[in-house]
């Protein structure tokens, strides 16, 4: 298949000049929305992240992890109730820290809360503490519904 080639489309410079110049993108704001005031009881000294809880019930985010300096062989004692999990360094604790940076949580700890495999947790280290704290994503979304309403849908797109 053989044809004549196209000669390529390049615009003249003087097409660009004849363009009216246009207002600097500085002088277009666009209206934004205030935002939230930080409340004053939140500690400075908190590390969060976000994790999954895998097959095996174990959460882990290394800079979590590493805010607490925690390491393989710790013990740990570990509560729960309403979706909550804490989890602190314990020489008496049950369970024991693996060698990974990740924190195991029991079966039965995971079934009171309602954590099932591939749950994101909000996880919360306060290393002053030595303490982190595992929510399920049910207990953040019911604690920002309380304190900060989402808005209500106002017709058309959403």
């Amino acid at each position: 298949m053989t044809g004549a080639l196209l000669a390529p489309v390049i615009p003249s410079s003087g097409a660009y000049a004849a363009r009216p110049a246009r207002a600097p993108a500085a002088a277009r704001t666009l209206p934004l929305t205030v935002p939230p005031v930080r409340p004053p009881s939140l500690p400075g000294d908190v590390v969060y992240g976000l994790a999954r809880v895998d097959r095996s019930g174990r959460v882990a985010d290394l800079s979590v992890t590493g805010a607490l300096g925690w390491r393989g062989g710790d013990r740990l004692s570990l509560t729960a109730e309403a979706g909550v999990v804490v989890i602190r360094r314990d020489p008496s604790g049950l369970v024991t820290l693996p060698p990974r940076p990740c924190v195991p949580i029991p079966a039965a700890l995971r079934h009171r809360c309602g954590l099932l495999p591939c749950d994101p947790v909000l996880l919360a280290a306060v290393p002053a503490e030595d303490a982190l704290t595992a929510y399920s994503l049910a207990v953040v979304d019911q604690a920002l519904r309380a304190h900060f309403p989402f808005p209500a849908h106002q017709g058309g797109q959403p």
